[in-house]
């Protein structure tokens, strides 16, 4: 009687220690809010594991409750396993959808079966965008989740894969740059057929969905706008605010970006003469 007591004892612990661990990584339902095919559900480990959902009916999204200024955001992914030809998974920020808004981009452009997954980084300023840098993985997405992250401060938006860096947009006063309007925080997963694989050539094959990609370790250190948010609100930052309010990238951080840059690049909206027949924007030459 005594043993089986313990036995029942233990059992009712160790259900309390996963259901505080769940709670302590319920991320997904506290701070944002769903549209769509969106699961959450549990590791082992206790981590809340978050899946969109693409059918031909539906894809699936969440969107952060809070508004920032500033900060780092960071999110580990799996991306679809197989042929994700025509999908679009995304991490971004975004003051919305209207005229003039900003926006910081990491989408994951599907591709046919062996093909490498392309990553675009792009950056909208005052309804300004066409600034895009992408890149082919050098892993396998789907295999494992991997750590993406998003630093946005006055200086600069640095773009992270891991723990290695792949771009910086530098902040110049004269131009364009996201440093105005609170965002949010997004993930979608959809039907981009028109765009996302050899420019829309390769579509969705419907045969292979449901398509999965799962999140999980969403964090977000960053300043909010007080007073509703309004644009030149006060902001409420975390302590310690150094760490990502005056990052930038020191020599060894540029050496990865250029490593990026030389064995992974697909495409670089500097480079591209015929989208631009009037002149590059005026940050190619400055960089």
């Amino acid at each position: 009687m005594a043993r089986r007591a313990v036995s029942v004892a233990v059992v009712a612990l160790a259900l309390l220690a996963a259901a505080t661990a769940a709670s302590a990584d319920s991320w997904l339902y506290e701070k944002f809010t769903t549209d769509g095919n969106v699961r959450a559900d549990y590791n082992a480990e206790g981590q809340q594991v978050t899946s969109l959902i693409l059918n031909q009916q539906s894809g699936g999204a969440f969107r952060s409750r809070q508004r920032y200024l500033y900060g780092e955001f960071s999110i580990q992914m799996k991306l679809i396993p197989g042929n994700s030809a025509g999908t679009v998974t995304s991490f971004y920020l975004t003051s919305g959808d209207g005229d003039g808004h900003d926006e910081i981009d990491m989408e994951f452009m599907g591709n046919s079966s062996g093909d490498p997954v392309v990553l675009n980084t792009n950056v909208w300023a005052n309804g300004d965008g066409k600034k895009e840098h992408q890149f082919y993985l050098w892993f396998d997405p789907a295999a494992d989740f991997h750590t993406y992250t998003i630093i946005w401060n006055d200086k600069n938006v640095i773009f992270k894969v891991d723990d290695l860096f792949i771009r910086s947009f530098k902040r110049y006063r004269d131009l364009p740059y996201p440093g105005g309007k609170p965002m949010s925080v997004h993930a979608t997963l959809w039907d981009g057929s028109y765009w996302a694989t050899q420019q829309g050539k390769v579509k969705v094959d419907w045969s292979n969905s449901p398509f999965v990609v799962s999140y999980r370790g969403y964090t977000a250190d960053a300043c909010v706008p007080t007073g509703g948010g309004d644009v030149g609100a006060p902001l409420s930052c975390p302590a310690g605010t150094d760490r990502w309010m005056n990052r930038q990238l020191d020599a060894a951080e540029w050496g990865t970006v250029a490593w990026a840059k030389k064995n992974y690049m697909h495409y670089n909206y500097c480079d591209d003469g015929w989208r631009f027949p009037q002149g590059f924007p005026a940050e190619c030459s400055r960089n």
